[in-house]
């Protein structure tokens, strides 16, 4: 019988795990009071909406838009492992949810909800549902792990090949939204909307 490693790095210890929760119950506080609802405004109560181009689209608990979430997880997890090497694994799941719950709030400012609407090819975007960015922070957290589980070069593999395939499937990706919210370039947002 294998004796247990005590060693080897613990991903999930109470006391970070318990302050995951009290940040993601924190955020939805926080999405409440900035008026976000519950769950999809226009009364669908499926789990899911694939299709960006509906009012669906950030309203259910996973959409296409989860997989980038996922991608976060996996870059955060790099990050922070190269910042905060000292720091134990658990600590560093916790800062990566806190990060991305920050992300999550101010994600749902006017101020963002405009600069999406405006750059992207989130023309119709108003927010998402309160379920659908309590989602969202469980995929950066699920993507940290996997990283963790997968180690540098694979999943380096993965977060290429989500990009591609989300970059084919509905024109976006994490690595595109980030240059469209920063440095918007206009041909990008063409091509985008192409696939409408």
């Amino acid at each position: 019988m294998n004796e247990p490693n005590f060693d080897r790095p613990r991903l999930f210890e109470k006391m970070p795990v318990m302050l995951c929760l009290l940040v993601i119950v924190v955020s939805a506080v926080l999405l409440v009071w900035q008026g976000r609802v519950w769950w999809c405004q226009a009364g669908d109560y499926s789990p899911w909406a694939w299709d960006i181009w509906t009012t669906h689209n950030s309203q259910h608990i996973i959409d296409p838009y989860a997989f980038t979430h996922v991608l976060h997880g996996i870059l955060e997890f790099w990050l922070i492992g190269l910042v905060f090497s000292r720091m134990p694994l658990a600590w560093r799941l916790f800062l990566a949810v806190l990060i991305e719950s920050t992300w999550e709030v101010a994600e749902n400012s006017s101020f963002i909800i405009e600069r999406y609407r405006t750059v992207t090819l989130s023309l119709d975007y108003f927010g998402d549902a309160i379920i659908n960015s309590l989602a969202d922070i469980l995929c950066c957290a699920a993507g940290f792990a996997i990283a963790y589980k997968l180690k540098f070069w694979k999943s380096l593999a993965l977060f290429l090949a989500t990009e591609a395939i989300l970059i084919v499937w509905i024109r976006d990706s994490l690595v595109i939204n980030i240059i469209m919210l920063i440095y918007p370039i206009e041909a990008l947002k063409v091509w985008q909307m192409g696939g409408h």
